[in-house]
């Protein structure tokens, strides 16, 4: 088996990463963005850990025949740290370029079994973990984390335990596990832990635009970001980045273009679903994210929710997207909380 592509830490751009989102971030979702240019590293949906857990072949698939030619980056969830550390010993043999924990999963299902942001509940454990995986651990080591459970006060507690333990990366979500997406991102503490911690830091959380991730970028003095429902809604964001670095003006899709883009999501997840109305439905997950950036009003994701055919979801998308308009796909200011409609862990 060849080596896997390494982390690029070392190099002068920032690092940008695309963030695990459960149900939503497939291979094929995967394949798709590295079509439109796509991150520099990969995160796997998490791979659940407890003491009869095996790996999830589906997610395993994403490593394995990865299609990006970028790093990809195994995370785990779980509270358990002899079955993290047993877990974290067998993705060490497949070609992956770090292990990663999750710290930061807002999900009550989650939460309420002490894994994910619910273990930021106790710090103390999160030390044990941290020790026993860096103990087994003989790649990198990298850790998705929020500021900490009901307030960002434990916050200062949990950069010296991520010190303590050498991570190489930290991803840090802006706010609280209590705070889900409603509010605004706490950029402070994001560069509290940039400053603080020796190890690269990416910084997470409502980065939908190029002249966003220079915003964030400026003001936490993060190595780089991970974008999660951004890039959902924009696939082309990761090289509009790119390319406002280089001093360049970044091209926007017109609403042909994603009407194209909607379409190849479509078929692209097409081959992983048994029927034409489980495809409509997981279409509607990434729909969820994209919409927001469609439409004021609401009426696009409003219809979408209710279409049951392949034939009744392309005759709304293409409503409301057959046009040359240019779109920023930048989410307008609704009172339709799309975020309600979240499948598991989303950033």
């Amino acid at each position: 088996m060849s080596s896997p592509p390494d982390l690029p830490l070392s190099c002068s751009a920032p690092i940008l990463a695309l963030a695990p989102m459960q149900d939503v971030t497939d291979l094929p979702f995967w394949k798709l963005m590295a079509a439109y240019g796509g991150p520099d590293v990969y995160f796997t949906e998490y791979f659940r850990v407890y003491p009869s857990s095996r790996l999830n072949r589906e997610i395993l698939r994403c490593v394995t025949e990865n299609p990006t030619g970028r790093p990809a980056i195994a995370q785990m969830i779980g509270n358990d740290a002899a079955e993290l550390a047993r877990t974290a010993r067998e993705l060490q043999a497949y070609p992956i370029a770090a292990v990663d924990l999750n710290l930061g999963c807002p999900a009550p299902v989650v939460y309420r079994k002490c894994a994910g942001g619910g273990l930021l509940r106790e710090p103390a454990q999160v030390d044990a973990i941290l020790g026993a995986l860096r103990d087994v651990v003989k790649i990198k080591f990298t850790v998705k984390t929020r500021l900490g459970f009901d307030s960002p006060e434990v916050f200062e507690k949990l950069l010296p335990i991520f010190a303590k333990h050498s991570l190489d990366l930290l991803t840090v979500h802006g706010r609280t596990v209590r705070e889900m997406y409603r509010t605004e991102v706490h950029y402070e503490y994001i560069a509290q832990a940039a400053a603080a911690l020796r190890c690269p830091v990416l910084a997470n959380g409502n980065i939908y635009s190029a002249a966003k991730a220079a915003e964030v970028l400026a003001l936490t003095g993060a190595r780089g970001l991970m974008i999660g429902r951004g890039a959902i809604r924009n696939p082309w964001l990761f090289q509009q980045i790119r390319q406002q670095r280089r001093g360049e003006a970044p091209p926007m899709p017109r609403g042909f273009d994603v009407l194209n883009y909607v379409h190849a999501l479509y078929e692209t997840g097409a081959g992983t679903v048994k029927s034409e109305a489980a495809q409509v439905q997981k279409m509607k997950k990434y729909m969820n994210y994209l919409a927001v950036g469609v439409e004021p009003t609401g009426q696009f994701l409003h219809l979408i929710r209710r279409v049951t055919t392949r034939t009744e979801f392309f005759r709304v998308c293409e409503e409301f997207l057959t046009h040359p308009d240019p779109m920023p796909l930048e989410p307008f200011s609704l009172s339709l909380k799309a975020t309600d409609f979240m499948a598991g862990c989303q950033t």
